[in-house]
């Protein structure tokens, strides 16, 4: 396999190969025999233009990716030897491998420190492929502020000798994976076909009536790509404004109103009085209830001034919350995620006027605004359409002994039976 010119047996392929079928080994030979064809090397090797104009990064990222995948030889030729190599690694082996590579990959500049200037240009180049913008496009100036919010999440702890900035470390760099793992998906499916189902390039279409000017809404495209980060491929296709203040007012019955005839996760996107931009990610419908409810495929995230996402940590199962007309203190009302009861990781009085966002144990989120206490000045919610498939599942689950058992709940909170939440 591989052509006549390949270079002496190299002990790395031979334990590369064993990473990957038959019929995988044969694909990739298919795909290095064309693109060394558009390279003209006589099937030798495929140069950097042709190697970036197929990926389709055709810039710094695309550079050092080649430069990886070579294993910096800086000759200029791909050999099919380095694509088996490099795809067992960042492909096939274990998550220190595969991030190791991804952490060498920002290192854009390959001076050995990845600094704020690398993770810049690789934001950069990553919403100009997402997007298919061109340098010249005037939407980047926007994406520049986006750009700003997503490094506004990394931490730079790590001091090089030498250096003139402080560099990201590996640990930074897994943990501000874990705040963005739509940037995380990205980085790690740059050397599949590129389509439009590749893994962290996927963006919701975003519907909403003729009657709200855009230049209202909060949810932009970047945002729905950064929450869609950590959603499955599914309920990425439509997202539908179901709920915005400025057109149905601060009304939280309106709310539960326009929000009850999806049966489906909804997004609550919030902003408040101080500019920040933050919400949740609802797996459940908004209903009435009397204590938390909902499962651990909820979370939280912020999107202004830094973007991140905050997924259950498994410390509690207080998840979703729905109150309406209660009178008791200990069911206050209005709509949240997380936390405890008066000490929300996110909470919306019913008056849709004041909230609160503290600390939060179910999510492991920080307070999401700059005060705990908030007053919102924004309040939208999009729901996320459902296939046949998703519907028909939605449909089976109602009516079952786990929701009757969950009124049971409610009623012995009522009444003081049950046990509280923490």
């Amino acid at each position: 396999m591989g052509n006549s010119q390949s270079p002496p047996a190299d002990p790395r392929f031979s334990s590369a190969t064993r990473a990957f079928t038959q019929k995988d080994l044969e694909d990739l030979n298919s795909l290095f025999v064309s693109l060394a064809a558009q390279s003209k090397s006589n099937n030798a090797y495929i140069s950097l233009s042709v190697f970036q104009a197929y990926f389709g990064l055709k810039s710094s990222l695309g550079e050092r990716l080649f430069d990886l995948v070579t294993q910096q030889r800086k000759d200029n030729k791909l050999t099919f030897h380095d694509l088996v190599i490099a795809k067992s690694v960042y492909e096939k082996g274990t998550r220190d491998d595969i991030e190791e590579f991804i952490y060498q990959l920002l290192n854009v500049t390959g001076d050995g420190v990845v600094g704020r200037c690398d993770i810049e240009s690789v934001l950069a180049a990553i919403l100009r492929s997402i997007f298919s913008l061109e340098a010249s496009n005037p939407r980047l100036n926007s994406h520049r502020e986006i750009i700003n919010v997503f490094l506004n999440a990394a931490k730079f702890s790590k001091v090089v000798e030498g250096a003139a900035e402080i560099s990201m470390s590996f640990e930074d760099f897994r943990s501000w994976c874990a705040l963005l793992p739509s940037i995380r998906k990205f980085l790690g499916s740059l050397l599949l076909p590129p389509n439009a189902g590749r893994l962290g390039s996927q963006v919701p279409h975003l519907v909403h009536g003729d009657n709200i000017n855009p230049d209202l809404i909060l949810l932009r495209e970047e945002y729905a790509w950064h929450i869609g980060g950590a959603l499955p491929h599914h309920e990425l296709v439509e997202w539908k404004l179901l709920y915005h203040s400025a057109i149905n007012g601060m009304s939280f019955n309106t709310f539960l109103g326009s929000t009850s005839n999806g049966e489906g996760p909804t997004i609550l996107i919030i902003k408040d009085k101080d500019g920040y931009i933050y919400g949740g990610y609802a797996s459940q419908p908004w209903e009435r209830h009397g204590d938390f409810y909902g499962d651990l495929k909820s979370f939280l995230f912020q999107l202004y001034p830094k973007a991140s996402i905050f997924k259950p940590t498994g410390a509690n199962n207080n998840v979703q919350w729905c109150a309406a007309n209660f009178s008791s203190e200990s069911i206050p009302n209005g709509i949240g995620f997380g936390g405890r009861v008066n000490h929300f990781g996110l909470f919306l009085s019913a008056s849709f006027d004041v909230g609160q966002t503290f600390t939060c144990t179910t999510f492991g989120s920080p307070c999401l605004s700059k005060t705990n206490r908030i007053f919102p000045e924004v309040i939208e919610c999009w729901g996320i359409v459902q296939n046949e498939a998703q519907q028909e599942k939605l449909d089976a689950a109602k009516g079952t002994v786990l929701e009757r058992f969950k009124e049971d709940r409610h009623m012995l909170n009522m009444v003081g039976l049950a046990n509280s939440s923490e």
